[in-house]
């Protein structure tokens, strides 16, 4: 059993995975700290453990917070989730319970767009052939082969045009691509006239795209809304790139679109078995998926910068010291017992 890192009396705060020292010295101001001192993070056992007697928790995407979890939990006031995206917190639960929910909604976005514009390159250009087969040692020099496709003069469709959804807009300008989304919610002219975007119907923008980027949250109504009938109106030939959440798309309906080359290639960063809300999850990613040559994964790597995950825990870390000094702390999710 690993052992955690405490610091002095006060309230008991503990943190799920191994944070920046940073976060530990602003936690240590409003109380004991309890975290992981080398990379793994507490097992769920141990989590239960120390969150039974824990004022505060400062959590991770991987994190699962249910109802079952607080109840074990009385002493709880406030989850901090180091994230933007919560599907995998109950906000509800956390309300009735009268616990405040936080989250970092900006320090992610960045990061996350640049990431997925690799994405886009690194498969459309097919990076993960043209290294295997310069490591193979066959390379003898430039061939006319592992051509692909560039970003310039492309049409690509965001599905859901959010923070990272007008971030990716703002970049892809420089590409000279002609960017369309879809969204429930209309951006406005003004804003569609500075990013230079059209608002297209999903079917349409399906049909029309060369690129398809999702950015969207998980809820209800957006799992499983990449399925095989949305495949199926996707132009043929084309990418689909998933940044957002990995049950928004049907990991099986895409690997039969690939098998049958309707989809160019697959790139993902998330994946259906993180969705710790979804009793029905997959428990993996599908081996054949794995194993597919026209695929491109990464390990969640959206806010992977040294910089930006610091200012994600201090954010979080500072929602912490927030509700325990008795102060309402920013971007909450949820106020006593009202869920916004």
């Amino acid at each position: 059993m690993k052992s955690p890192a405490s610091h002095r009396d006060g309230a008991r705060i503990v943190v799920t995975h191994r944070p920046f020292p940073e976060t530990i010295d602003l936690l240590r101001t409003a109380g004991t700290v309890i975290a992981p001192k080398n990379a793994e993070a507490f097992t769920p056992s141990e989590r239960r453990r120390y969150a039974a007697a824990a004022d505060a928790l400062l959590a991770f995407m991987p994190d699962r917070v249910d109802d079952r979890l607080l109840a074990a939990c009385p002493r709880l006031r406030i989850v901090a989730g180091a994230l933007k995206g919560y599907d995998n917190f109950d906000a509800r639960a956390c309300a009735r319970r009268g616990v405040w929910l936080t989250i970092v909604p900006d320090d992610l976005t960045v990061p996350t767009a640049e990431l997925t514009i690799g994405l886009m390159i690194a498969l459309a250009r097919h990076f993960r052939a043209g290294d295997a087969h310069v490591r193979s040692k066959a390379f003898r020099g430039w061939r006319p082969q592992f051509y692909g496709k560039g970003l310039a003069g492309s049409q690509i469709g965001l599905v859901g045009l959010g923070a990272i959804g007008r971030a990716l807009a703002e970049r892809l300008r420089g590409f000279g691509a002609d960017v369309s989304y879809g969204d429930q919610r209309p951006a406005g002219a003004a804003t569609e006239r500075r990013l230079g975007l059209t608002r297209r119907p999903l079917g349409a923008l399906l049909a029309r795209s060369d690129f398809v980027v999702l950015g969207l949250p998980l809820t209800t109504s957006t799992l499983g809304l990449i399925d095989e009938r949305a495949l199926r109106r996707m132009k043929l030939g084309a990418y689909l790139v998933n940044p957002a959440r990995g049950s928004i798309v049907d990991e099986a309906a895409v690997l039969r679109a690939l098998d049958s080359g309707r989809l160019a290639g697959y790139a993902a960063d998330v994946f259906a078995f993180e969705d710790l809300a979804r009793a029905d999850r997959p428990r993996r990613i599908p081996p054949r998926l794995l194993a597919h040559p026209r695929t491109l994964f990464t390990p969640h790597l959206g806010s992977a910068v040294v910089e930006m995950r610091r200012r994600i825990e201090l954010c979080a870390a500072r929602n912490v010291v927030d509700a325990l000094m008795g102060r309402r702390p920013h971007d909450a999710v949820t106020s006593g017992n009202v869920y916004r």
